[in-house]
């Protein structure tokens, strides 16, 4: 039986920000919960699925994933929705917040056997952090120095088998020895308009608001292919349609909401 995986965040202070839960429950609002839920960038998504059907039924960890692209195509989203098909727990870290080895630890020494460490922006975390990651990637172990000057002494400390999934928008700043221990490279490319009106659409129905596939479509021309632009750009719609029309989402309430917010029809801020 699949269990609800535990997450854990890298920042539990974000929960306590009014503003800012309210915005990271929208956002939790309308990503998929599943990879079957995803839209677009299906070759990747097949990928994924042979990895993760493979897993299961050798009931062995799933291989190190890497994921690159730009800002907003669905890294997290992958990230997250892993370990949910899989019926694992996973922890998810920042590279900007592992400053040093100690700041990785307790991760790894928290990760459960076939369960998931998701780093985000991986590229930032500093060449000391890279390089003690390597044994924990390759073999489940690292090493713990305790004690200063003549009394140090190295100890070789057994983990449970895990997976790591990195996401990066600098694929260059990684070093290549990293780069090389994942087993799966993953390319997010953008997305095309038909693919964009499809989340719209189903977001809009998630938000409980009524949109015309015409006005869908106009969203997702101005979304430069980039799924949290259109997120973004739904709610503003949204809103809009609330307060200036009946709360319908048409092609003409859109237009007037988008230009009002300065959005040119390639999608470009004013």
């Amino acid at each position: 039986m699949t269990r609800e995986p535990i997450i854990q965040s890298s920042d539990e202070r974000t929960a306590e920000r009014p503003s800012l839960l309210r915005q990271t429950e929208d956002d939790r609002a309308l990503r998929p919960q599943s990879m079957r839920e995803m839209v677009g960038q299906r070759a990747v998504y097949e990928r994924i699925q042979i990895a993760v059907d493979a897993a299961r039924k050798r009931d062995e960890p799933l291989g190190h994933i890497l994921f690159d692209g730009p800002p907003g195509l669905g890294k997290t989203t992958f990230a997250t929705c892993i370990p949910r098909d899989l019926g694992v727990n996973f922890q998810i870290g920042s590279g900007a917040t592992l400053k040093a080895p100690k700041d990785l630890i307790p991760y790894l020494t928290n990760a459960e056997e076939r369960s998931i460490l998701f780093i985000d922006e991986i590229h930032r975390m500093q060449k000391a952090v890279e390089e003690f990651l390597y044994p924990a990637m390759e073999d489940f172990r690292i090493d713990l120095t305790l004690g200063d000057g003549v009394n140090a002494r190295t100890i070789n400390m057994q983990l449970k088998p895990f997976t790591l999934i990195g996401a990066t928008t600098r694929t260059g700043l990684l070093s290549a020895p990293l780069r090389d221990r994942f087993q799966m490279r993953e390319h997010l490319d953008f997305y095309s308009v038909d693919e964009l009106s499809r989340i719209i659409t189903r977001n809009a129905e998630k938000l409980r608001v009524g949109i015309t596939p015409d006005a869908a479509e106009e969203i997702a021309g101005r979304s430069r292919g980039t799924p949290r632009l259109a997120n973004n750009r739904l709610r503003w719609v949204r809103d809009y349609a609330v307060s200036k029309a009946d709360g319908r989402i048409t092609l003409s309430v859109t237009r007037d909401a988008l230009d009002m917010q300065g959005i040119d029809t390639g999608g470009l801020d004013s």
